[in-house]
């Protein structure tokens, strides 16, 4: 007996080892297999491949990646080393879940993996919606109607559509499949249009009226110009994306930080981004640079370096990605986001020139570091002050190995490598010239940095800019429509764009990321600048999300406006502006790839300077802990245009922002310091106290 019941489960321990991906839900063995694919050392590029048997056809598939779609029995450019949870479910409502992993295989595919779940987790803090979380806003985004496209419509199609003749009475209840009407194109071939969805017809375009014309400039600008008719639901549905889940339209926790932080920060200091906008051009423009004044750096000089810190991929990429999302209307909000973070660079860069450290050897120690530390101190806060000031360093250097290196090496090459053949396969000897390029300004320290970002930054600045006004140019008589386009799409966007708070927190998220207000980065750079007066650099630091956001941010987004590529989705952001370039002159995508190339460099040049200023205050100033910090970037310069890493610089990113949680923290402690220096600093600026550089004065 006993060897019998050995045998049963020795048996049984068969059968279940031979099939563990197969779950049974009776006689009709309902199952399924899964078969994994790494075609490559590259990151995420894996597939999955699911083969189900038995329960009753057709089968729906629920993957965790949002762009694939329920029908399919495959997804591809999965992660590999995480775990994919995967349902099925069958025409009864039979359910099969299996959990798969993906063997990671090379260095980059682990490093990838691992980095994926912290990503993840960082992404649900700085992502969390608090409004949401205590039932205050439903971010669920839902449609009151289903919008009616010509079929197979695509941004640079080039031809006329006539809607021909209506099949249904404008009101008519219709069905999913009913033909609704009969359109026309410019060949005279008819086509008939159906509709997806049951519900209420509603016509956008009257019998016989133009629906699309390529050559009407004022029907590329429009949003939605292609729709002819819209089917009005019973009741309200919720959007899905392709593979099932439901759509959803947060607002961010660390976007709200930023943002509030930029509303409080301008009522507290009085307006100080309008009111003193003409002063702080006169400072950059050197009217009260003083020579004998502490420092390092001309007003100016410290502007470039900032500004070449933050005017890069997020300007062409970023910007792309926000109008793609959120339609023209994100554009307004960008553009009110931009104007709010002045008043925040102000303060945070008024406490950077505050608290700095002149060393005896000429080098500055300045920022975030010293103010927070030093200026809690002073409020009796020293444990906290230094806690948030350790903190802050820590996620600088990080954010300066990733986001501002990496990253910037890694996208530079991949613009290049896209119009350059020559550029192909050689990613290593690309980091390799970049870094030599950079290196030999960063080994120099500030004062060779802000030689160099003073001519590079205008330079490239102009460059970008004349480009888009090229474009823009070439379509001015359409300027009027592109703006009314922006601000219908800002308080009337269609619910596929998330509602009217939808594209308010896309245009606010991009600006945020941008211009850096609030991060706290800028601070580094103007605590060099020459001045006795520590509100002078504040205003000078205010003209930065000025050029950054309203000014650059605001020209890419009206350069895809008004080629129509507000319209396209699924693509990356800087092939979506290097199109937008491309549509209206051929050879325009190599301009950009240069001005890509100029912006990566001079946000590596100005990032090595904010991550060494972090570095020294955790390990020490001396020079050979300046040289080592020096010598390390170097090295990850190389490294990111060499392979691409994915998450871990998804992960550096993200600690950039997260900068923006220990810095804003001390700004609103010490904002009434800064309100007090700024009363004062006005009486004296009325009172005619200050240096004048008479040079500049008879300019």
């Amino acid at each position: 007996m006993t060897r019998i019941i050995i045998f049963f489960f020795f048996i049984s321990s068969l059968v279940f080892a031979q099939e563990p991906d197969q779950l049974s839900t009776g006689s009709d063995e309902f199952r399924m297999t899964s078969e994994v694919i790494n075609p490559s050392d590259l990151i995420n590029d894996a597939e999955i491949r699911l083969n189900v048997f038995g329960g009753t056809e057709p089968y729906v598939y629920y993957w965790p990646k949002e762009t694939t779609d329920t029908l399919s029995n495959r997804s591809v450019g999965l992660t590999e080393g995480v775990r994919k949870t995967v349902r099925v479910k069958d025409a009864t409502g039979k359910e099969l879940t299996k959990e798969i992993y993906i063997p990671a295989t090379s260095i980059t595919e682990k490093f990838n993996g691992f980095f994926v779940p912290l990503v993840d987790k960082v992404s649900g803090v700085m992502f969390f919606d608090v409004f949401s979380w205590l039932g205050i806003y439903d971010p669920v985004v839902y449609a009151d109607q289903k919008l009616v496209p010509i079929p197979n419509w695509t941004s640079d199609i080039e031809d006329r559509f006539v809607l021909k003749k209506w099949l249904l009475e404008e009101g008519a209840h219709v069905n999913e499949g009913q033909v609704i009407a009969e359109i026309e194109n410019k060949l005279g071939e008819v086509q008939q249009i159906t509709s997806t969805v049951n519900g209420k017809l509603k016509y956008l375009v009257k019998e016989g009226g133009v629906i699309y014309d390529s050559e009407n400039k004022a029907h590329v600008i429009e949003q939605g110009a292609f729709y002819l008719a819209a089917v009005e639901y019973d009741k309200p549905q919720a959007l899905k994306h392709p593979n099932g889940s439901t759509q959803t339209k947060n607002i961010p926790f660390i976007v709200v930080w930023l943002v509030i932080a930029a509303i409080f920060f301008t009522f507290r200091m009085g307006f100080i981004n309008i009111r003193g906008f003409k002063h702080a051009i006169d400072l950059a423009r050197g009217k009260y640079d003083d020579p004998n004044a502490p420092g390092r750096v001309t007003h100016f000089q410290a502007l470039a370096t900032a500004v070449s810190g933050t005017v890069g991929l997020g300007n062409i990429a970023g910007v792309a990605v926000a109008v793609s999302l959120g339609g023209a209307g994100a554009t307004f909000w960008l553009i009110v986001a931009g104007f709010l973070g002045m008043s925040t660079k102000f303060v945070e860069c008024t406490l950077g020139v505050k608290y700095r450290q002149l060393h005896e050897d000429g080098r500055i120690f300045g920022g975030p570091m010293n103010y927070l530390s030093e200026g809690l101190e002073k409020r009796g806060m020293k444990g906290f002050g230094k806690v948030l000031a350790v903190i802050f360093a820590i996620l600088t250097v990080g954010g300066s190995f990733g986001g501002g290196n990496m990253f910037q090496a890694n996208q530079a090459f991949e613009q290049l490598a896209g119009q350059i053949e020559t550029f192909q396969g050689h990613g290593f000897w690309f980091g390799v010239i970049t870094a030599i390029l950079v290196g030999a300004v960063i080994i120099g320290g500030i004062k060779s940095i802000a030689r160099v970002t003073e001519k590079v930054v205008p330079f490239m600045a102009t460059v970008y800019v004349i480009a888009c006004l090229v474009v823009i140019g070439m379509n001015f008589q359409n300027i009027g429509l592109a703006f009314q386009a922006i601000v219908d799409g800002a308080f009337n966007p269609s619910a596929l764009k998330g509602g009217v708070i939808g594209v308010l927190i896309v245009g606010f998220q991009r600006a945020a990321f941008s211009n850096e207000a609030g991060v706290g980065s800028a601070a580094i750079a103007h605590s060099a600048a020459k001045t006795s007066h520590p509100p002078s650099e504040g205003f000078v630091a205010l003209l930065e999300p000025f050029i950054d956001t309203v000014v650059i941010c605001t020209l890419t987004s009206l350069v895809l406006i008004f080629t129509g590529m507000h319209e396209v989705e699924g693509l990356a952001g800087a092939q979506l502006t290097s199109d937008a370039f491309g549509s209206v002159i051929s050879w325009f995508p190599y301009v950009l790839a240069f001005a890509v190339f100029l912006f990566a460099i001079s946000t590596m040049i100005s990032w090595s300077y904010y991550g060494m200023r972090a570095w020294t205050y955790l390990f020490g100033k001396s020079l050979k802990s300046e040289l080592i910090y020096k010598g390390l970037f170097l090295v990850f310069v190389v490294i990111g245009a060499s392979i691409s890493l994915g998450a871990v610089l998804d992960f550096s990113d993200m600690m950039i922002l997260l900068m923006a949680f220990p810095n804003i923290i001390g700004l609103y402690i010490m904002s009434n310091e800064v309100k007090a220096d700024l009363n004062d600093y006005m009486k004296n600026l009325k009172a005619g106290t200050l240096f004048k550089n008479e040079k500049v004065k008879k300019k």
